[in-house]
């Protein structure tokens, strides 16, 4: 059974799968977006049967090969605490979360694995073809890998596909292609990847820009920005037409997420979206009567539009969601949070109760209590929330981490047409100041995959799975001392990990591609 924890060790748990989230983060999206590069590059090589191609694509499979490793080692420390620090998740929902982790790591791991081998190992020994072939199904393993760990993380934000099982307290999968192609998951899948497609562009423009700084492999460095910046800038585009589809599906499935990335506190039809603006810091619950904001300019009608394809759409604010009573999409009522926690108590309740008669075999006694039980199981994580005001996230860390992102994104979009603008219609290569913008984007493209995430798992609090079960409850029953002793443990692994890993990828840019053409270039 699910057990009530102490709030220290909710937060110290949170912290330390948050700071390994992180540190795995910083090395999946150039993985993603490196992969795919690469594979264009040496695609131009068995086209053109230039060494030139052939070099390159070494060069940035060099640095591939680095971030790859470190992401495999924080990965997998990231999946087996789910075990150690999230006990009470794994009984309650293993069945279902653990299926496409799984997959995961039988299927995509498994062909990473296979075909790196070849590609970093197989020049000359294989066909050119098959070793082509074998690049893209390194870049195909990472994406596949992506798009298994993101339809279990959007599991939790939308579960669908599964059944409570009273007798084992477990949830169970009913339909494995409902939690494998939901459109939460589609979605999520095609934005994170495409943001990973984003930095990887970024990056190699970058340190592209870094050589033309130093004046050295000129036609490496321009050959290279112009990929990356045709790659990125088709990237930024899509990744922005699926941010437009996220925020479409948060609005339907997270009402409460969006409202906290919008700070918006009452809704209703024609809603604005906040362009610009700074919240109160006085305004510390739905109800407590204070302004939101200190000032914000909208865009009027815009939140209505983006949220239900309708400038006259209806969007709640917190207190709707905390008070109810509005008129939902299938003509029913909203319940309020406290509906909602009665609700949940009954079904916690009804649970208990079926369990105590299945064990003393009344049956009929049972039944009854099963009915109640399925009758407010939707509402079953509801039980354990003691006060409604726990139902809002934190409104201004998502707020602002949302407009970083969206913000980011629009400055790459204009960063790539500017590269793009600069090599084809003027001389990039003197263009100092422009080989700085670029260097400084690269720790730009970082932020804004991290305030992404800071908006899907911070946004979707309380919840660790939506509406099913509080993150207070889905943790472990451990000694604060063993995770605390472990957070620093693991910050300092990680932080040893990044260094090194930075260094050796600094070590290999400073030696640069070997293309024959490292003559320095004096101007």
């Amino acid at each position: 059974m699910i057990e009530s924890i102490d709030t220290s060790l909710i937060d110290w748990s949170r912290a330390q799968f948050a700071m390994t989230a992180m540190y795995h983060w910083i090395f999946v999206p150039l993985t993603l977006g490196l992969a795919v590069v690469m594979g264009i590059m040496e695609t131009l090589y068995y086209k053109t049967g230039k060494e030139f191609w052939k070099k390159t694509a070494m060069f940035w499979m060099k640095l591939f090969g680095i971030n790859f490793a470190i992401g495999v080692a924080t990965g997998l420390i990231l999946e087996f605490e789910f075990g150690t620090n999230w006990s009470n998740y794994s009984w309650f929902v293993g069945d279902i979360f653990g299926a496409p982790l799984a997959i995961e790591g039988i299927l995509a791991f498994f062909m990473e694995a296979t075909f790196i081998a070849v590609m970093f190992f197989g020049w000359g020994k294989v066909s050119k073809r098959f070793h082509l072939a074998s690049t893209w199904l390194t870049g195909l393993g990472a994406t596949i890998s992506a798009w298994w760990i993101l339809v279990a993380n959007a599991w939790m934000q939308h579960p669908v596909g599964m059944e409570f099982n009273p007798d084992t307290v477990r949830n169970e999968m009913v339909d494995f292609w409902a939690v494998a192609t939901s459109p939460v998951a589609v979605n999520k899948f095609f934005h994170t990847v495409l943001s990973g497609w984003v930095l990887g562009a970024i990056f190699v423009v970058g340190i592209s820009c870094w050589y033309l700084l130093k004046k050295r492999n000129r036609e490496f460095a321009l050959a290279s920005i112009k990929i990356g910046a045709i790659f990125g800038l088709v990237a930024s585009l899509l990744s922005a037409w699926t941010g437009d589809g996220s925020g479409y599906q948060i609005a339907q499935t997270q009402p409460m997420k969006l409202a906290a990335v919008e700070g918006l506190y009452e809704g209703g039809t024609n809603v604005g979206l906040v362009g610009i603006g700074m919240l109160n810091p006085e305004k510390k619950t739905y109800d407590d009567g204070k302004d939101p904001f200190l000032f914000c300019i909208e865009i009027p009608s815009m939140l209505s539009f983006l949220a239900e394809r309708d400038v006259d759409g209806y969007v709640p604010g917190i207190a709707n969601i905390i008070e109810g009573g509005y008129e939902m999409k299938d003509g029913t009522k909203a319940l309020s949070a406290a509906e909602k926690i009665e609700r949940g108590k009954t079904a916690i309740g009804a649970l208990a109760a079926y369990r105590a008669a299945k064990s003393a075999g009344h049956e009929e006694d049972a039944q009854v209590a099963y009915k109640v039980l399925q009758e407010n199981i939707p509402y079953f994580g509801y039980g354990y929330i003691k006060d409604v005001n726990q139902l809002v996230p934190n409104v201004p860390l998502n707020f602002y981490a949302f407009r970083i992102m969206v913000i980011l994104g629009g400055y790459f979009i204009l960063f790539f047409i500017v590269v793009l603008f600069f090599i084809y219609k003027k001389d990039l290569s003197k263009m100092r100041w422009m080989h700085w913008i670029a260097l400084l984007t690269i720790p730009l493209g970082y932020i804004a995959g991290q305030a992404g995430w800071v908006v899907a798992e911070c946004g979707r609090q309380p919840w660790a799975i939506r509406d099913m079960l509080p993150t207070s409850v889905a943790i472990s029953k451990l000694d604060v001392s063993s995770v605390q002793t472990t957070f620093f443990i693991f910050l300092f692994l990680f932080t040893v990990m990044l260094i090194a890993g930075a260094g050796i990828m600094v070590k290999a840019i400073k030696k640069g591609p070997e293309t024959g053409n490292n003559v320095t270039i004096n101007h």
